[in-house]
């Protein structure tokens, strides 16, 4: 949908090299900078400054332009045409699924221990590299495979969105809408799935250690057997404006 002009967009900027860009804000009337409660997050570097700037200000739309090398979910434009098509309320807006991680990490808990939420994925790899991550997995409520134990690697539980990136190394495939996922070297094959946006996948670790990360955030966590993960579709949406439509999430914006 086309974006409505407003009076002021309050602008926050994200980015090693964001400072740049204050000059082609300020040239803008109806364009504010401020470092808090913004309107839009104007990202300038590659994917991974997107992803961060998410984490960092979920929900709040975000205007990702290219200041990389890669950056398939950039602006590939001058920052003074996007800033000023931003200005003119020409953009296109467009929401995108999150995913919410709950996990449980103390026994006979019917609440979380905490909640992680993400664009791209949810990543568990192994503890250790010379020990493998064993676990089962029920797919709304069904036990997958009819409960066998699975050993691997670890796996990616990620969205459409993020289905370029880690899901797409290990399946050589991308998916535009549902739930990814993807299982690392497993001993036994396994085709790896998409599922409905509206089915909820949990995850029990049968044997650890394992490790578990979540899009490019800093912070990641050490879980054991017995743990469980619960995944499933975010209430809340990520939004992005472009320059252009985007037809296809394996092209650049």
């Amino acid at each position: 949908m086309q974006s409505t002009p407003l009076e002021e967009y309050k602008i926050c900027l994200f980015g090693s090299e964001a400072d740049k860009l204050v000059p082609i804000i300020q040239s803008h009337k109806n364009l504010a900078l401020t470092r808090a409660d913004p309107d839009l997050v104007v990202c300038y570097g590659g994917d991974g400054t997107l992803i961060a700037a998410e984490l960092r200000w979920p929900g709040v739309p975000k205007v990702p332009i290219l200041n990389s090398r890669l950056g398939h979910r950039c602006i590939p434009r001058p920052p003074r045409k996007v800033i000023a098509a931003v200005a003119r309320g020409e953009m296109i807006w467009t929401r995108y699924t999150k995913l919410e991680c709950e996990v449980f990490a103390s026994k006979h808990r019917r609440e979380p221990d905490f909640v992680l939420t993400c664009l791209n994925e949810v990543n568990v790899h192994m503890g250790r590299i010379n020990s493998a991550v064993r676990f089962k997995l029920w797919i709304h409520s069904i036990p997958f495979e009819n409960g066998v134990e699975m050993i691997s690697d670890g796996f990616v539980a990620c969205t459409a969105f993020g289905s370029n990136a880690y899901f797409k190394a290990i399946t050589k495939g991308i998916f535009t809408r549902g739930i990814g996922l993807a299982f690392k070297a497993t001993t036994h094959p396994i085709n790896h799935l998409i599922l409905p946006e509206e089915d909820d996948v949990r995850f029990q670790i049968t044997r650890g250690p394992v490790t578990l990360a979540f899009d490019n955030s800093p912070d990641y966590f050490s879980l054991d057997a017995g743990d469980t993960l619960t995944v499933r579709k975010h209430p809340q949406s990520a939004t992005i404006l472009t320059c252009e439509p985007v037809i296809a999430l394996d092209e650049p914006f």
